[in-house]
């Protein structure tokens, strides 16, 4: 069922997840899309929703997800239009809780995963278009994906930032997914990949990645300019940083003096201690912690949370994995309920400077999910997603109450 609602409404009889603790019988009041109380004791007016004691929690924010590539082409030979499928893939989104998105455009010219520079700016362009309607359900941003060995992706993405009018800082994560770096330090598990994904023999695969090891190696000239490129723009405010999969502490120094203030998916532990130690913030995957291992053989994503290294969950690929991610991690005791949230909402919010969000406390943006678990597996109740309606224009659209198993 859904219930369209104005910009006010009153939820009852919710277990509030806060940032320290999880508090039955609470009372949410929202009031021109922003919390105006979270209580825990004195009736509730009559005309409150009662949510029967399900769980509700800030709405989540999802710093990384290439859901939108897959959304576009869901199977070999088949592209949908953009933005018929970023309109799919926004319900996709909502329907598992997320109501804040980062969607990851890769700027390189790459047959491994089909992606092009003009497909880059066209994502881009359609993204924009529906942050800016009014429309959206959901906030839209985006990752940019900057390939450490592309030039081309890097005039693009100079065009960007040099353009750049938002009141954000653009997202940059610059990357190197070449044979022997980064998650594919093992090229091994590139191989296995190549394999999995182009329907090749293992010798196939093995001539592609020596192929792709060769090209690597001719384009260190350009990764010099790239990364410095990124540095120098993290390091004069132009834009926010992140290193994306290092593998050892000194990876990680290097990166934090070149302005970097996010670690995505560290590798190994040594890699997440030196994040940890330097301040920045270190994101790991929602596959990988629901799943309890890596796909390619790195760091499992539970023994970073169960060591406290990780401070987000991004969803990578797949936004459902991040309720379901928390429903694995509490069943299996790694970490508390209050923990867990806090990895897919005040986490990521913090860590991508989104202040006005993340927290179910009076005065923050009014993105909630009520959901329950059965044992550790997730279904989402009721979304209340503010769009982009909170912060542009408070005449836009109203908010929806969406109840949606997920």
């Amino acid at each position: 069922m859904t219930l369209l609602t104005d910009r006010d409404v009153t939820l009852r009889n919710a277990t509030a997840i806060l940032p320290d603790r999880v508090v039955p019988g609470a009372t949410i009041v929202v009031r021109d899309g922003l919390i105006e109380a979270v209580e825990c004791t004195g009736a509730a007016p009559a005309d409150a929703i009662d949510l029967g004691g399900s769980y509700c929690a800030p709405g989540l924010v999802d710093t990384h997800s290439d859901g939108l590539e897959k959304e576009r082409s869901p199977r070999p030979g088949v592209e949908l239009p953009l933005e018929f499928a970023l309109r799919s893939f926004e319900g996709r989104a909502r329907a598992a809780g997320v109501t804040t998105m980062f969607h990851g455009v890769g700027f390189a010219n790459h047959d491994r995963y089909g992606r092009t520079i003009d497909l880059a700016n066209e994502m881009c362009r359609v993204i924009d278009e529906r942050a800016r309607s009014g429309r959206a359900v959901i906030d839209h941003f985006v990752l940019h994906r900057l390939d450490a060995r592309d030039r081309d992706g890097l005039a693009a993405v100079e065009r960007i930032v040099a353009d750049w009018n938002g009141s954000d800082l653009p997202l940059v994560s610059y990357e190197d997914h070449t044979p022997g770096q980064g998650q594919y330090s093992d090229r091994r598990w590139l191989e296995r990949y190549v394999a999995g994904t182009k329907a090749m023999s293992a010798d196939e695969a093995k001539r592609y990645v020596d192929d792709e090891a060769a090209r690597r190696d001719e384009q260190l000239a350009d990764r010099d300019v790239i990364v410095e490129w990124c540095g120098d723009r993290a390091r004069d405010g132009s834009i926010r940083l992140m290193c994306h999969d290092p593998v050892t502490g000194d990876e990680v120094a290097d990166a934090v003096a070149r302005g970097v203030t996010i670690a995505e998916f560290p590798t190994t532990v040594e890699a997440a201690q030196a994040a940890h130690g330097l301040g920045l913030s270190s994101v790991c995957g929602g596959p990988n912690a629901l799943r309890g291992t890596s796909h390619s053989g790195n760091v499992s994503a539970r023994e970073l949370i169960a060591l406290g290294l990780c401070d987000v969950m991004a969803s990578d690929y797949l936004p459902s994995t991040l309720l379901g991610a928390v429903g694995a991690l509490v069943d299996d005791r790694v970490c508390d309920l209050a923990t867990a949230i806090g990895l897919v909402t005040s986490g990521p919010a913090a860590a991508v400077g989104l202040d006005d969000r993340g927290r179910l406390e009076p005065g923050r943006r009014a993105d909630l999910v009520v959901f329950d678990l059965d044992g550790r597996l997730p279904t989402v109740r009721a979304v209340v997603a503010q769009g982009g309606s909170c912060t542009h224009d408070p005449s836009t659209p109203a908010p929806l109450l969406e109840r949606t198993p997920v």
